[in-house]
């Protein structure tokens, strides 16, 4: 019988290997005749599985034309996989439909309650079909089970693991925009910070300056931490790295919005501060950093009077 019940979650490359099933499990007649019937009433079929993926409230954030346009391609693409046995064009459509259905918000359990509905559907109407040969029923569902739970395992998967790679991707972004490094003027640039800063974004935060460094052929860098409350030693130490690495390339550090707590913690590890360009705010550091370039700070009541 059908089991409807989820399978835990495991790996998916462990999914995958217990879900392979040797094609010579399943007599060819039998086979054959499963996907003639599931060819033949493919419109009827199709239509209640629609239904119930409308009572179920899955896709919700598909129209109903998209949801009929992918269903039909879903259920040919499964009854191809039930015919050959190979599921390397399964895979690919799982893929494909991945990437359209995820930034519409579409999420990982849609997508597996939609297969297995389907599943469940194709397998009421071989009930139906053969209910009065309970002997061939059973022949049927041993050809049609193996193949249906590794179809629902492929489409999965796939859609697990385009899921992770859209996720990795909005992870980088956002730490892409959570650590810019911005020229204010020619061989300026300004790194402001803020949030919490762990190994990981320090970094990345370490590879984006000296990139910048390189490429705007920077002079001074103003780092400012105002937005950073607490810093444990070893990012501290990161920091540290990261003044030197920048001085090693010709650019000198100024660090802005040093907390006390911060302070305390470079102390702790050893920092002589009096070997660290610090200034109490962005502004200043900002101003002081135009000095180190050979710009003159005009006050604007100066510049006024000049006019």
């Amino acid at each position: 019988m059908v089991n409807r019940q989820n399978p835990p979650r495991k790996s998916m490359e462990r999914a995958l290997a217990e879900a392979e099933i040797p094609r010579n499990e399943a007599p060819p007649e039998l086979l054959r005749e499963l996907v003639a019937h599931l060819r033949q009433n493919r419109t009827q079929l199709r239509e209640e599985w629609l239904r119930r993926i409308a009572e179920t409230r899955l896709l919700t954030a598909m129209t109903k034309e998209e949801i009929f346009a992918e269903a039909t391609s879903v259920y040919d693409s499964y009854v191809e996989a039930l015919e050959t046995g190979t599921f390397e064009a399964l895979q690919a459509y799982a893929r494909n439909l991945s990437e359209r259905i995820i930034p519409r918000g579409v999420e990982t359990h849609e997508v597996i309650g939609i297969v297995l509905l389907l599943r469940d559907v194709l397998a009421r109407s071989l009930f139906a079909k053969y209910q009065a040969d309970s002997e061939k029923l059973n022949r049927i569902l041993d050809a049609y089970e193996p193949a249906a739970n590794r179809i629902a395992n492929t489409v999965a998967v796939g859609f697990v693991q385009e899921r992770e790679r859209v996720i990795r991707q909005q992870q980088e972004a956002i730490r892409e925009l959570s650590t810019p490094v911005l020229q204010v003027r020619e061989r300026l640039l300004i790194l402001p910070i803020i949030g919490v800063i762990d190994p990981q974004r320090a970094r990345q935060l370490t590879e984006q300056l000296l990139r910048g460094i390189r490429t705007n052929r920077a002079k001074v860098v103003v780092i400012d931490i105002t937005g950073v409350a607490a810093m444990d030693v070893t990012v501290a130490n990161h920091l540290v790295q990261t003044v030197e690495a920048s001085r090693l390339l010709g650019a000198t550090v100024i660090v802005t919005g040093l907390s006390p707590e911060i302070a305390q913690t470079l102390v702790t590890i050893g920092v002589d501060l009096g070997k660290m360009n610090t200034v109490g705010d962005l502004q200043g550091g900002i101003e002081q950093a135009e000095r180190l370039l050979g710009y003159k700070v005009v006050p604007l009541s100066d510049s006024r009077e000049a006019d």
